[in-house]
């Protein structure tokens, strides 16, 4: 089922609101535009709001579908179990899939960041037949991250570490300033928090006061550091079929830490990128260079 929202914003001009009804839960999503559909996903911890900067400039050559990840901003919120499969990357995925075809969209295209970007990685694997390119901004894939991980990138990304320690302990932490916590962890790069526009702020920031959010986005974490990893490897040697764009900050930790393009060939077939002037958020510091990267790949 889809219900249509009024929009309350200018962020988007021109596309629908919608609420999306999937098998597992309720995705939020904007879309807009005409052309050959792209799907984009957010990172942690925001919302789809991220991609305000790009989506009306690729709505001219694209059908943009820009949703909600479950347990983030106006998505639903399932509950947990022990084994936080209902944040695993793989029910991520499903929403994702379920929600292209409700709007029609046998085959697309999917551009991730950050978390969205991982959600993106299972969604080509576990949907090979229906994604036609995958393009990922400032990560390399989870499981190899966390093989690894160092001192240096460890205390980079200190909140895969917090937020995966056992519920409530991160989530009554964070709860009780939220709006402290976003701004201080989404603001300590080089740029601090000059990439964010103000209305863009304000919906991550109402998104991620909900209690709800907090859980979600941990348990998000949780699922990753585990049965994302077990996913990963019952894959075995099976590799992304589909051609895979990776774009990372030139100021960011994926840069300092890691070989994006060789962790990336370890689990793709057909890999190419480059680092873009820029730290982690990238969509919204250096819009234009993104977005020409992405309609040059697709």
């Amino acid at each position: 089922m889809i219900t249509e929202l009024p929009v309350a914003d200018q962020m988007f001009p021109g596309f629908r609101l919608l609420d999306v009804a999937t098998s597992g839960t309720t995705i939020r999503l904007r879309t807009g535009g005409s052309g050959p559909p792209l799907l984009l996903l957010h990172g942690y911890p925001q919302t789809h709001a991220l991609w305000h900067k790009i989506a009306p400039r690729l709505s001219r050559r694209f059908t943009v579908v820009a949703a909600d990840l479950r347990g983030y901003g106006d998505s639903g919120k399932p509950e947990t179990t022990h084994d936080h499969a209902p944040y695993s990357k793989r029910a991520m995925a499903q929403d994702m899939a379920e929600a292209m075809s409700l709007l029609g969209h046998d085959r697309f295209l999917v551009c991730g960041h950050d978390r969205g970007a991982r959600v993106a990685h299972r969604l080509a694997l576990d949907h090979a037949s229906r994604v036609d390119k995958l393009a990922v901004l400032d990560i390399a894939p989870t499981r190899e991250m966390y093989r690894d991980t160092t001192d240096r990138f460890a205390r980079a990304y200190w909140h895969w570490f917090f937020l995966i320690t056992p519920a409530p302990f991160p989530e009554r932490m964070i709860g009780a300033d939220p709006d402290d916590y976003w701004l201080k962890k989404c603001g300590a790069g080089a740029a601090g928090l000059k990439p964010f526009s103000p209305e863009a702020l304000s919906d991550y920031l109402r998104c991620f006061r909900d209690p709800r959010m907090i859980h979600a986005s941990c348990e998000d974490y949780r699922a990753a550091a585990t049965i994302d990893i077990a996913h990963d490897d019952a894959d075995g040697a099976r590799k992304l079929a589909c051609p895979l764009l990776v774009l990372w900050g030139k100021n960011g930790v994926i840069e300092s830490c890691f070989d994006a393009l060789a962790l990336w060939r370890e689990r793709a077939t057909d890999v190419r990128g480059h680092a873009l002037p820029g730290g982690h958020y990238l969509a919204e510091e250096v819009p234009k260079l993104v977005a020409d990267a992405l309609e040059q790949f697709f």
